[in-house]
């Protein structure tokens, strides 16, 4: 199975569980160890004691040979395996029942038998092993007296030397077949439960992955699992492809919208450039023109320069401001008297439709805290937009409605209308909705920048309209509210 972290967390599970076993199987060992020095201590803490009350080892301080062989005779049928020293008052080995030239100290510590005789609890006291320098080991002791005078002390070592040669031997051997055993078990049993575990635990990671892996080779529809342990996993690598599809869907869109740009731009500037061409190359080659032809050729060509121009101008503002190149600089203004000046601009223009351009606008009107350059530059197309497409004496409204919050500005036409299904994409950059049947023709910039004119001030604009019934363009400006 390709599966690397199932078998990583097994590899890591077995490792714990042998290094767990290996420690318990050492400590069972020691404390084995420990339990059986302390309960041999225990059993046996009396028999120096017991050996003194029958036998007199030290008469006047020498020692009584016959009472060494009744002690030694005793001690080897009580318990063949202690080893027994008479000791003086200073803790030098006077005499001992141990096998012969084996004893390699002279003198043993007084501190641990003191501490043995005057002991109130059950801890395990060891001292010094004769035969073993270094070594301590369980024993039991008593005090050797002469009528108030200490003449010296009973030792007796519980565990002798080949008592603990033969323990170790068994212990090594029990060691040795309990570890293995127990190693052998832990590891079979860990694997069995280890895959049983693990590819639970793992199976729906290994689903999600599986997910990824289809993602990544293309199937954007694949989603991972959210249910089991790596419910928020599968859930945060959702949203992460429903933002990768909605990006690839945007950049599908910006795409289709650039070839688009592209092909409205190519068209609208080769109509200005062919049309300039078409009548200089005739203003080149026909000598007998006349002067009024002349003058007639000539202003069509500069009136194609001028929208070539107007086009070129509308391109730069709108990519910097979709590019957010331009910072608004707000100031208070009144929004009646721009829209005055900018009804006076276009009242020739209107005039030659035999149009009216009316403002209703209220006297106390507030004043509106924006960019009055910008503003215009909105206003202006939006009332371009009107008289171009407003019927031959028609009218064109802009009515000013104020609230305490903001200031409404409507511009109202009497054209032809915006279908409801153009509506909803009028803004957007080179889409002039269905109004082709007056014959007005346009860049299709001039509501996209209107839009992002607003939007760098917070705001947005509703369009109102019915086929046959004119359209209405809505959008609010923050009134001004001094500090």
């Amino acid at each position: 199975m390709n599966n690397k972290l199932f078998w990583k967390i097994s590899g890591v599970f077995l490792f714990i569980l042998i290094a767990v076993a290996t420690v318990f199987i050492y400590v069972t060992v020691f404390t084995s160890q420990m339990y059986y020095e302390e309960v041999n201590q225990k059993l046996n803490a009396n028999i120096a004691a017991q050996t003194v009350q029958e036998v007199k080892p030290l008469v006047n301080g020498k020692v009584d040979t016959n009472a060494i062989q009744d002690i030694m005779h005793s001690m080897m049928v009580i318990n063949p395996s202690v080893e027994v020293y008479l000791l003086d008052v200073s803790g030098k080995i006077i005499t001992y029942v141990a096998p012969y030239k084996k004893v390699k100290l002279d003198n043993v510590s007084l501190e641990p038998i003191r501490e043995f005789i005057e002991r109130k609890d059950h801890r395990i006291v060891k001292g010094d092993d004769p035969r073993n320098p270094g070594q301590e080991k369980v024993f039991s002791a008593a005090v050797i007296e002469e009528g108030d005078k200490t003449q010296g002390y009973i030792y007796v070592i519980l565990a002798s030397e080949e008592q603990t040669s033969a323990m170790s031997m068994l212990f090594g051997s029990f060691i040795l077949k309990i570890g293995a055993r127990t190693i052998i078990i832990s590891i079979l049993v860990a694997i069995a439960l280890g895959l049983f575990a693990f590819l639970y635990l793992t199976d729906n990671l290994h689903k999600i992955m599986h997910t990824v892996r289809r993602f990544k080779e293309g199937d954007l529809g694949a989603r991972a699992n959210t249910q089991g342990d790596f419910a928020e996993l599968g859930e945060t690598f959702n949203e992460m492809a429903d933002q990768i599809v909605g990006n690839i869907n945007q950049l599908k869109s910006v795409e289709k919208l650039r070839r688009e740009l592209i092909a409205n731009v190519s068209h609208d500037l080769r109509t200005p450039l062919s049309v300039m061409s078409g009548y200089i190359e005739t203003l080149l080659m026909k000598k007998d023109l006349t002067e009024t032809d002349r003058k007639k050729y000539l202003q069509i060509v500069h009136n194609s320069s001028e929208n070539l121009s107007k086009l070129i101008d509308q391109l730069f503002e709108y990519s910097k401001l979709e590019a957010k190149e331009i910072i608004p600089e707000k100031e208070p203004f009144q929004i009646a008297d721009l829209i005055q000046d900018i009804v006076m601009k276009f009242e020739v223009i209107a005039a030659e439709k035999n149009m009216q351009i009316q403002m209703d606008a209220s006297p106390q009107l507030p004043m509106v805290f924006a960019d009055i350059g910008l503003v215009e530059r909105a206003i202006s197309n939006l009332l371009d937009n009107a008289v171009k497409y407003g019927k031959q004496n028609g009218l064109v409204s802009i009515k000013l409605q104020s609230s305490p919050e903001a200031v409404s500005v409507h511009v109202t036409d009497d054209g032809p209308g915006i279908p409801e299904s153009d509506q909803s994409h009028i803004f957007e950059r080179y889409r002039r909705g269905d109004r082709t049947e007056i014959g007005k023709k346009g860049a299709g910039l001039g509501l996209a920048i209107v839009k992002k004119i607003l939007e760098i001030h917070n705001q947005s604009i509703r369009v109102f309209s019915e086929a046959g019934k004119g359209a209405t363009f809505i959008f609010n400006l923050p009134t001004y509210h001094p500090a």
